[in-house]
């Protein structure tokens, strides 16, 4: 017996099941379907990756940085300063937060030695240290203000006068004259009397020879340890 054929309408309902399992052409390339899709592996390298031996170099040019910084070696000596270290990590890594910071401490650093420089009426060291600063980042919001206090200071009308160390050790009669008239013109002046000296020994000494100068009257002083020597008068604001 032949199997019994299948009624027409049946026929006609199977046929789009078939159709969905059949499977679909490839589109060309260039075709405007779906890309076809892959698989991503376990670890996708990232593009600013690198490698150990560079981990280790970067690494040695931080601390060399860092330890620049911390000495003042800010743009010299050449190839031995933090600028350089920090300069080459960039290079390696352009993303490196310490690297980043590092620059940012050498310009406010050299910002303090701006003021610094102005206070003792180095006005020339101060422009050279802000020059520097520029070199580093010229987009710094702290140059303009340290611009501006280092032309108060320029402006402020007080007396500076640079001293021989050599002859201040030597305790001589004439330096002793010299620190004689500078406290006569502090008590003519009314001004407040700033003695910078490289150690606290040599700066009360100074003090004490200006002081004694002027038998009774209050000298009002203070005392600054850095490496110039020399005596400022802040004169009374008008």
């Amino acid at each position: 017996m032949f199997p019994r054929p299948l009624p027409i309408l049946l026929i006609a309902a199977l046929l789009p099941a078939c159709q969905l399992r059949s499977p679909a052409p490839a589109p060309a390339d260039g075709a405007g379907g779906l890309p076809a899709m892959r698989t991503l592996p376990v670890e996708d390298p990232a593009a600013g990756a690198v490698s150990a031996e560079a981990r280790r170099l970067i690494a040695d040019l931080l601390f060399e940085g860092l330890q620049a910084l911390d000495s003042d070696r800010l743009l010299t000596p050449e190839h031995n300063n933090a600028y350089d270290h920090f300069h080459e990590v960039l290079r390696l890594q352009p993303d490196n937060p310490i690297a980043r910071q590092g620059m940012q401490d050498i310009v406010e650093r050299y910002l303090e030695l701006a003021l610094e420089s102005a206070r003792r009426g180095n006005f020339t060291g101060a422009e050279r240290m802000l020059g520097r600063a520029q070199i580093i980042d010229a987009a710094h919001a702290g140059i303009g203000r340290t611009r501006e206090a280092v032309a108060a200071e320029r402006n402020s009308g007080d007396l500076f006068y640079p001293l021989d160390e050599r002859a201040l050790r030597g305790r001589g009669d004439a330096v002793r004259a010299s620190l004689a008239e500078i406290a006569a013109e502090a008590r003519r002046r009314d001004a407040f009397v700033l003695i910078i000296a490289p150690d606290d020994e040599l700066a009360r000494w100074i003090y004490s020879v200006m002081r004694e100068s002027l038998p009774g009257h209050r000298l009002r002083g203070n005392i600054e340890i850095a490496g110039d020597t020399l005596i400022r008068l802040r004169l009374p604001q008008s």
